[in-house]
């Protein structure tokens, strides 16, 4: 078959990665999605797309077990697979692991989006308009806000990233750009906030404090709770990557956020709030008996806010997602997938 595009996915075993896979290959049958993940802890193939891995009828997709870092394999792909764009998610992003060993982040999210960009460079140099890299992501690279709600990120925000894991992926957000004016390559960008939803590991807030519940185990927050994050249902972002590959400007960013500001507090509430619904517990689980505020986090930011008018103006994208209604629907993912 004679596919359209042929997409290299990276990262398609994790989070995020595997609702974009399991989005393009459904929506896009004329499309071949190539999926490479050196399944890392974060990632889980069998779990995340076993309703790709077991239907008979999908027939344009490929997984490849690899790391970006290695030049050969993705030169070999490229040529096997004859691969027309790239839709970058691969990274380390855990903070406190960033924290505790710096290495592998400065490896994986600066060494391995080069690795990309430079194949990409060699193997589309006759036309750079007929590909697109799309690269994903984080609004911490843009560092921290006050409390005031009319300061937001824009995509004119200067960087100011505070930690290994924000620095890395700033580094890699420069790489990128740097292709774009350098090389002409046709790149788009998408800057995200805080994604919850179905397959996130449990290292991540929500389903750690979701874990933590089911385990009777006490709920650690950092400082006083009062970090505030903007939270971003996954499907919502993952049809703005789509919107982004298909139809943004070569060489732009675009912030994707949730609307959806909440202190971590408030956050773990309503968490509890449902959980205790959902298991008929409310008279026995009280938030004050089921949480214990830890040390602060080294260069924890305050606050992230994201302004995403650019991509609602441009593209026509807005989050439509419940935040309640997808919290509860998260919340019975992991009761269903952690007993």
């Amino acid at each position: 078959m004679k596919y359209d595009k042929i997409i290299l996915i990276t990262g398609g075993a994790g989070f995020i990665g595997s609702h974009v896979v399991e989005h393009f290959v459904r929506k896009y049958p004329n499309y071949l999605i190539v999926n490479i993940d050196k399944l890392t802890y974060a990632s889980n193939i069998e779990e995340n797309l076993k309703s790709i891995n077991n239907d008979p009828l999908v027939t344009n997709y490929v997984f490849v077990k690899g790391d970006i870092c290695d030049r050969n394999l993705i030169e070999q792909i490229f040529k096997d697979c004859k691969v027309s764009d790239v839709i970058h998610l691969a990274a380390e992003s855990h903070v406190d692991n960033s924290i505790k060993d710096p290495s592998v982040f400065v490896k994986t999210n600066v060494n391995g989006t080069y690795t990309l960009l430079d194949v990409c460079r060699e193997f589309w140099k006759d036309n750079y308009d007929l590909h697109r890299f799309h690269h994903v992501s984080t609004d911490e690279v843009y560092g921290a806000l006050d409390n005031n709600p009319e300061h937001k990120f824009h995509e004119y925000t200067a960087y100011n990233p505070h930690s290994p894991y924000s620095a890395s992926k700033a580094s890699s957000d420069h790489f990128v750009k740097a292709y774009h004016d350098t090389y002409g390559l046709n790149v788009t960008i998408s800057n995200c906030s805080n994604n919850y939803g179905p397959h996130q590991h449990n290292e991540k807030l929500i389903p750690h404090v979701i874990h933590c519940l089911m385990n009777n185990e006490k709920i650690p927050i950092y400082g006083l709770g009062i970090n505030i994050r903007d939270w971003l249902y996954v499907e919502d972002h993952v049809r703005a990557i789509d919107d982004i590959f298909h139809n943004g400007t070569s060489g732009e960013t675009y912030n994707v956020g949730g609307n959806n500001e909440l202190t971590n507090n408030d956050l773990i509430k309503m968490i509890v709030k449902v959980y205790s619904k959902l298991t008929h517990q409310e008279s026995t689980i009280d938030f004050k008996n089921v949480v214990k505020y830890v040390v602060d986090r080294k260069g924890h930011d305050l606050r992230y806010a994201i302004d995403s008018s650019k991509l609602q103006n441009e593209l026509n994208w807005k989050p439509t997602m419940d935040f309640e209604k997808n919290l509860k629907n998260t919340i019975l993912y992991y009761m269903n997938h952690n007993k």
